[in-house]
């Protein structure tokens, strides 16, 4: 079956184009040009992910972020123009997946596209029983996909998890902005880099990390990031 995605753009050439690339590539498309009609073709028929403008008609692309991770937890991919990067950081912290920025190659959101539909598959498929990373006051259940700091849940998102359980899985190690965003997503292309560098930012504030004075996760200038050895 042909997965769908919902094509959420008030400009109908950029509707138009994206349509063209997908429905090659065998998806299903259908398209919205504002907030209400995104709503409205969600809830009459969920899509397998919403390529979503940031700046819309009625409910802007950030409230129908949100509105789709809390009722649906749907994968999404905001869209948006070169200025509005305050927005994409905004849409990565209620649970966007991913962003592009316009101008941009339609190929490579296609390729975005299908890298976000395998990364909530895995997230979605059931895991194989093991324990959980326990890394002193943090503990990590690949399995049951839960974390907790200090007995406390920790809400994340499928790529803040994953991007978490990568580091998790061997601490002290230092990864690359792009091997994290490939180890949570399975592709990186450039311009990947400021994804990975919000999505470490959302971790840090769900973990109650100060960044000045890392408890977990530590910066290493020019390089990546790395998750400390408990002490």
């Amino acid at each position: 079956m042909s997965r769908r995605v919902l094509v959420v753009d008030d400009n109908p050439k950029i509707t138009e184009v994206l349509s063209a690339y997908l429905s090659a590539e065998g998806f299903d498309v259908e398209t919205a040009a504002d907030g209400l009609s995104a709503a409205e073709a969600v809830e009459r028929r969920l899509p397998d992910l919403v390529l979503l403008d940031v700046m819309l008609p009625g409910i802007d692309g950030i409230e129908l972020t949100r509105r789709f991770q809390r009722e649906h937890d749907l994968p999404v991919i905001l869209v948006t123009a070169r200025s509005e990067e305050v927005d994409r950081l905004i849409g990565l912290e209620v649970g966007a997946d991913d962003y592009v920025v316009k101008p941009f190659s339609p190929r490579e959101v296609v390729a975005r596209v299908k890298a976000v539909l395998r990364r909530a598959d895995r997230a979605a498929a059931p895991s194989e029983e093991s324990e959980p990373l326990r890394l002193g006051a943090l503990v990590l259940d690949p399995a049951r996909r839960e974390v907790t700091v200090d007995g406390r849940p920790v809400e994340l998102t499928r790529t803040e998890f994953e991007m978490l359980a990568t580091m998790a899985e061997h601490p002290g190690r230092v990864y690359t902005r792009m091997q994290l965003m490939e180890a949570a997503q399975g592709d990186a292309y450039e311009g990947y880099e400021r994804t990975v560098d919000a999505h470490v930012k959302n971790i840090r504030r769900k973990l109650g990390d100060d960044p000045r004075s890392p408890r977990f996760i530590q910066t290493v200038i020019g390089v990546g990031y790395k998750l400390e050895q408990p002490r």
